[in-house]
Formats: C-alpha cells, structure tokens, sequence
C-alpha cells in the first residue's frame, strides 16, 4: 500500500471498477431482487396478517409468527384458534402474497396462475408464489453456508500447502486428487439413503466438505507466490509467527482469485441443490424448493407454470452469480486496471 493511502482505497477503487462494468451491473439488478425475497421472505408470502384487530386488540400476528416458528415466545391466547387463511381481508392488513408456502389447499389444486394465485398452484394446492419466494431462502441459504464452509476448509488447507511447500504441499496435492476424484452429486445421493431424516443441513455439510478443492488450489498457488516476496521474508527476519505472516500478511493478498471462486461457487452449490431437490433427494417433503417445484412439473406437463417459474429463477441466479463473479474476476485483474482507469 502506497503511503498516505487509506486501507479503503482498494475497496473504492474496486467498487469504482465494477460500477464501470455493465457485466456487474445486470448481475446485480438479477441478484438484488432474489436477496430481498430470501431475506423478507416471512413478510413477502405469508398467510398471517401484518396487523389485524381481534376481539377489540390489535395484534400483530406475522411478526410475532417469525418468534413463533422459532420456539422464543407463544401465541397470545385469544389468537390460538384463529384460522388465518380463513380470514376477510378487510380484517388485516395482508403480505402481497397472502399464502403460505406449505399451505395446503385441495380444492385449489393445479390452477393455473390467475389473480388469486399470480403463479398458480401445485397438485396439493400450495401456492407457487409463496413457494418461489420461500425456495429463494433456501435456495441461497444453501449456496452461501456451503460454500462458506468449503472456503474455510480451502483457505486453510491451500495456505498450509503454500507456505510450507515440501513434503506438506505434495501430501496436500495428493489429498486434492482424492477428492477431486469424489462427484458431489452422487456423494449426497449415497448420505441420503442412510439418513432416516432428510434435511437441507446435510446437503450444506456435504456440499461445503466436498467442494473446497478449487478454493484450495486457488490458496495454494497464491501463497506458494507470496512466500519468497520481500514483505514475507521481512517479516520472518522480524521474528513473526508462521500463522501470523500466513493470515496477516498473505491472505489478505490472496484474496482477488478466492473471492472469484467463491462467487462462482455459490452458483454451483445452488444448481446442486436444485438438481438433488429435482430428484426428491435430500430435503424433506414439506419443504417446498424451486427444484421440489420442478419435480411436480414431471407428472403434470399440461401444468406449464410448474417448469416455467423455477427453471427461469434458477437460471437467472445461476446467470447472476456467474455473471458477477465474471466481473469480479475482470475488476480485480491487474492486466484491466490500466484500461479500466482510461476510460
């Protein structure tokens, strides 16, 4: 760092660079809405009221219902047996999309999408709206805790592999081989037959313990680099700690090829996880996914809402992540740098 520069210039001129970019610009104006849906999901698709008034109180029922589902606190008694669902609109103020995800209603099966149910229904009447908007949580829940896990495993074997070399880094080397030569895909598949019940924190786990290959090797070549740089070298003959010099001084320029690996592996967590979900393996059967949605199109192909909506919601985030980490990838290439300031 050049002096008289503060440590948030890199980030400005980063920042400045992709905001230059129009690759990152449609990443982001794909990316933005899916992030506000998984993360309001609860106040997006939601059959309990923002706010209704019940035997003369008003009460605020969905968001007392996040404490709820949570175990933190219970309904208040005069609100026990109130159907919600059931409800006259004029009593409460709704969510945009008055359903819930899990919400099961027969007499509304396979509708086609219409002004009661913008996206139709599936064959057990739940609504696909609220469904798209709740698969979005999951959905990139699954992409980012996976990935998180695979990158703390990758930065920590890829910088031990780096930093050390010699017989460290050919056991590591040997170590990715192995598993890289182990396919993800059928690895869950082979869990999920021995586990009694299905949950989305096994295809996390999985995922995560088995895609830190490329995050590694990314780690590994960057710190082999660095090791016999100027700064290292200062830093040893000042007597620092191996850890120290290795995620105090290293990491943080190393970062630029991880975060590209990062971003475009959220992509292939999430398009795992829609195909297992396709397949009905590794989530339970009351959890509804965009992938789970798309497993209902295979018996009711004249039911076209059921592929159109979630095939287009996991091409587009697959596209958004892909996209973004393109650019990512061009903003933080030294070779761009120069062009990138001409323009």
């Amino acid at each position: 760092m050049k002096p008289g520069t503060s440590p948030s210039a890199p980030t400005r001129e980063l920042w400045q660079r992709l905001k230059a970019s129009g690759t990152a610009r449609a990443s982001l104006l794909l990316l933005i809405p899916l992030l506000v849906c998984a993360l309001g999901a609860d106040l997006i698709a939601n059959d309990r009221p923002y706010t209704m008034v019940h035997q003369g109180e008003r009460y605020f029922p969905a968001f007392r219902g996040m404490l709820v589902d949570t175990g933190l606190v219970h309904w208040p008694q005069p609100l026990l047996g109130v159907d919600f669902s059931r409800l006259p609109r004029s009593q409460g103020v709704f969510a945009p999309i008055p359903y819930r995800a899990s919400g099961i209603d027969l007499m509304n099966s396979l509708t086609a999408p219409s002004s009661e149910h913008v996206l139709g229904t599936d064959k057990l009447g739940r609504d696909i709206a609220a469904g798209m908007v709740h698969g979005a949580r999951i959905s990139l829940t699954i992409g980012v805790v996976a990935v998180g896990i695979a990158a703390v495993i990758g930065i920590l074997l890829g910088a031990v592999a780096g930093y050390f070399g010699g017989l460290i880094d050919l056991l590591v080397n040997r170590l990715f081989e192995l598993m890289m030569a182990i396919p993800t895909f059928f690895l869950i598949i082979t869990i999920s037959a021995f586990v009694r019940e299905p949950s989305i924190f096994y295809i996390m786990a999985v995922i995560g313990f088995t895609g830190w290959v490329g995050i590694a090797r990314f780690t590994r070549n960057e710190f082999a680099r660095a090791r016999g740089m100027d700064y290292v070298t200062a830093a040893e003959a000042l007597g620092a700690k191996s850890g120290r010099i290795m995620f105090r001084h290293i990491l943080p320029n190393a970062m630029d090829p991880i975060i590209v690996s990062v971003v475009f592996g959220i992509a292939g967590a999430i398009l795992v996880e829609s195909g297992l979900s396709f397949l009905g393996i590794g989530v339970p059967a009351d959890v509804v996914t965009w992938g789970s949605i798309l497993n209902e199109a295979r018996g009711n192909t004249f039911a076209w809402w059921l592929a159109v909506f979630p095939g287009c919601a996991i091409f587009l985030t697959v596209l958004s992540y892909n996209l973004l980490g393109e650019a990512l990838r061009d903003a933080l290439d030294p070779r761009l740098r120069g062009h990138l300031k001409g323009q």
